[in-house]
């Protein structure tokens, strides 16, 4: 379930929010000062921050924002605030804030900018590069290094190796990589993969001494863990 912290010290407004995101499925903890704000979200984990632009106390919401991010929080921040002037969008962007809407709102638009918000920090990080010890992949260029050599591969070669490289330090049995990499399924007599693994291991470690692809017997292989 998304988790969402509500910063606000307008009760009524509040309690408005609160009903609206509960029944859009959130699960809801509020807050109606700054530092009550800032310790929830330090104790918690929450998907997302709603937060009032003018709270009052001794913390505003823009003072709460450079404290979270200060404090190596990075949660995303909802800013809401009734103040809509560009400057003022533009100062709640630069002081840490992920996305800005003023009031008075539709909570039909406060609900779809949150779940934007959340699927964007959800979203895994694309992984462009690969390294083990002296081996690099460059899976942009496509590229293969080993101690600064550059290792020619085949097509099939190298999607072996990405495929290893992705499963590192786990076991992956000669089915997974036949159905991963030649896209059917595996005939229990062939030895298409122990060549193609006997390749790859000359190509990249022709002296034989870094022993990156291990036979685990029984079971298939494993491509040594990053260190």
């Amino acid at each position: 379930m998304t988790n969402i912290l509500i910063v606000e010290d307008d009760r009524q407004t509040l309690d408005e929010i609160v009903g609206a995101l509960s029944d859009h499925g959130y699960s809801i903890r509020t807050a109606q000062t700054g530092n009550e704000g800032l310790l929830l979200a330090a104790a918690e984990r929450f998907d997302a921050i709603v937060l009032d632009r003018m709270l009052g106390g001794d913390l505003d919401g823009l003072a709460v924002l450079k404290v979270l991010r200060g404090a190596g929080i990075r949660t995303p921040v909802l800013i809401l605030s009734a103040l809509s002037a560009v400057d003022e969008r533009v100062r709640g962007l630069r002081s840490g804030g992920d996305d800005y809407l003023t009031k008075p709102f539709e909570f039909i638009e406060l609900t779809a900018r949150l779940d934007a918000l959340t699927r964007r920090h959800d979203a895994p990080k694309a992984v462009h590069h690969y390294r083990v010890g002296a081996l690099n992949v460059d899976l942009l260029a496509r590229e293969v290094t080993c101690a600064g050599r550059q290792v020619s591969l085949l097509p099939r070669e190298y999607r072996l190796l990405e495929f290893m490289m992705r499963h590192a330090g786990q076991i992956v049995s000669r089915t997974m990589l036949f159905e991963a990499v030649w896209d059917y399924r595996l005939e229990e007599r062939t030895n298409v993969i122990d060549v193609h693994i006997s390749r790859l291991r000359k190509k990249l470690d022709p002296e034989g001494t870094m022993n990156l692809i291990e036979t685990v017997r029984g079971s298939g292989y494993r491509f040594r863990a990053p260190d």
